[in-house]
């Protein structure tokens, strides 16, 4: 597989790729150093949350990288998105949407899912591990999203892989190109939340921070899970 990587570690069934990322990084995995795993048992997404990721049902990946600019990685969850869901979009019926602050959707079903974890020493990160799951089959009893059916696996890799890497190379904030392209996937501009804030969704701003008009008051949210009214 031309992936263009130092290592590639791939398991059947694992615990958490994110995990294993986490030990290799610990014993100095190179910088590009990829975790495949045709199944894991104890997934994990934003504040704790874990599932099982089915085997056969999607590609899930997590990659190790050592950047040194402490602001990127305040962006770096906005920008996987903004370079793998056009990466996406040839295996899809429609254009992959982004939902802040780390989901890709097809339509009104989750896609996709970035979860960022960096480990530090002393003021600087030392690696961050840079996780993915991408559906290739609606779970079931999920209000979901999958590929195209019949989408190979290693053609999705050869794609995402270099689009993932590309954004964790990337310096600085968001540019006013990388806005750009965020407002013309943003599946929530215009639409009411209900969390973080109540108010109506205005985008997100150079920091990658949500942007909400609540009563006629501009708030910026750093953190949080966006729940929009219609969605409820």
């Amino acid at each position: 597989m031309l992936l263009s990587v130092p290592r590639v570690v791939a398991f059947d069934t694992v615990g958490s790729t994110l995990d294993i990322a986490h030990e290799l990084g610990a014993r100095d995995a190179d910088a590009g150093t990829l975790i495949l795993a045709n199944a894991q048992t104890a997934g994990r997404g934003r504040h704790g949350k874990r599932w099982r990721s089915e085997s056969g049902a999607g590609i899930w990946l997590t990659l190790v990288e050592r950047p040194r600019d402490v602001a990127a990685l305040d962006v770096l969850s906005v920008r996987v998105g903004l370079t793998l869901a056009p990466a996406l979009d040839r295996f899809a019926n429609d254009m992959v949407r982004l939902k802040w602050p780390n989901d890709l959707y097809l339509g009104r079903g989750k896609l996709a899912g970035v979860l960022v974890e960096a480990r530090w020493r002393a003021d600087a990160p030392d690696w961050v591990a840079i996780g993915v799951g991408i559906n290739t089959r609606v779970p079931d009893g999920e209000r979901a999203a999958s590929l195209q059916a019949g989408t190979s696996r290693a053609e999705v890799l050869r794609q995402a892989v270099p689009a993932i890497r590309a954004a964790a190379h990337r310096a600085g904030l968001l540019d006013s190109a990388e806005l750009a392209r965020f407002v013309g996937r943003d599946l929530a501009a215009g639409r009411e939340c209900t969390e973080p804030v109540r108010g109506r969704v205005r985008g997100i701003d150079r920091a990658g921070a949500l942007v909400v008009d609540a009563d006629g008051v501009t708030t910026t949210v750093r953190a949080g899970s966006l729940v929009l009214k219609e969605d409820l």
